[in-house]
């Protein structure tokens, strides 16, 4: 007998106008908004958004206003970031915004961030990229502590704060959970330290991210890990729809490995040109139900996976090419996880 493996569901969201299929900027985003309400009447448990800065497809640089007029257009569905980038933000600020944001989703955020990796965002906000890591150790402290009710004075090297008390208090207590995004080594130890689960699809960072669990006396066991495969989705006709989603996954892969050549590592994603060599990766797959219900399974089994997430609209891809894949999904898959 299979062993049966539970899950949660979380679409993550672009907000993204690339040149080539450009479109007017306010229907762009009530499209999106309207494709969030239509995934919670589907049943998702949560969406997630992301955050860039200075990029040419016009990348949502403020998540928490967006999560904000989702917020009222929602009811039930969770909502965080995968990720926010923490060093943009002063930390008490932060916190206020996010207390905020906590009250008028009537306790539904969930705060999920990592540090950032390109040096034009931290250029535009004349900042120091190799502070990120120390920065975002002081901000941690002090949002942790004033989302839980504490007066805090703070005298860091990065903030200072005298006296500074949250008014008014998030909804969920002690505070909203605290996700760590990333999968250099340094940041999953962080995860395990200071946050509530990892933002991570990455096996190498989740075997770190149980093992540093387990040298700090927690339970892996209740470990919360929130990955997927970026662009898997279910179709009745996968050809089909493989062909109309991946001009969309090209443009997202293509930014990503120039983005990625600023790291002394390898790239996460090799340069794709055409659907040829994007199917030579692998990454962009199309499925019927059955199959990816196998998939799933084996993915979440070997990667302790609690949320399964996935992108829903890569480069803005139109609502209506992801439709087919939204209700197939959450009509024939994740029954079999609930």
């Amino acid at each position: 007998m299979e062993n049966r493996v539970k899950l949660k569901f979380a679409p993550i969201v672009h907000f993204r106008n690339p040149r080539q299929w450009r479109r007017e900027p306010t229907r762009l985003y009530h499209d999106i908004i309207e494709s969030i309400v239509m995934a919670e009447e589907l049943g998702y448990d949560a969406v997630y958004i992301t955050e860039h800065h200075f990029t040419d497809d016009d990348w949502a640089p403020s998540p928490l206003i967006l999560l904000s007029a989702i917020a009222m257009r929602t009811k039930r569905i969770r909502l965080g970031t995968f990720v926010g980038l923490l060093p943009f933000y002063h930390p008490v600020r932060l916190a206020e915004d996010g207390a905020v944001l906590d009250i008028l989703s009537g306790g539904r955020y969930e705060f999920g961030f990592g540090l950032g990796y390109r040096p034009e965002e931290f250029m535009g906000y004349g900042m120091v990229m190799k502070s990120r890591s120390r920065r975002a150790d002081e901000m941690l402290e002090i949002i942790r502590r004033l989302w839980e009710g504490e007066t805090v004075t703070f005298k860091g090297k990065y903030f200072q704060c005298e006296k500074a008390k949250l008014t008014p208090r998030p909804v969920q207590q002690p505070r909203p959970p605290m996700y760590i995004g990333g999968f250099a080594p340094n940041a999953v130890r962080r995860a395990a330290q200071m946050g509530d689960g990892l933002l991570s699809g990455e096996p190498e960072s989740v075997r770190i991210y149980l093992e540093e669990l387990k040298k700090l006396g927690k339970d892996p066991s209740q470990a919360i890990l929130a990955n997927g495969p970026a662009w898997q989705y279910v179709s009745n006709d996968p050809e089909k729809a493989w062909n109309e989603i991946a001009p969309y996954v090209i443009h997202a892969i293509e930014c990503y490995s120039v983005w990625m050549l600023n790291w002394n590592t390898p790239p996460l994603y090799p340069p794709v040109k055409n659907k040829e060599e994007l199917k030579k990766t692998g990454l962009l797959t199309v499925l019927t139900p059955e199959e990816a219900i196998k998939s799933i399974r084996e993915y979440a089994q070997a990667m302790h996976t609690t949320t399964l997430t996935f992108i829903m609209n890569e480069a803005a891809c139109p609502p209506a090419v992801m439709r087919e894949h939204m209700e197939l999904f959450s009509a024939k898959v994740m029954p079999a996880f609930r």
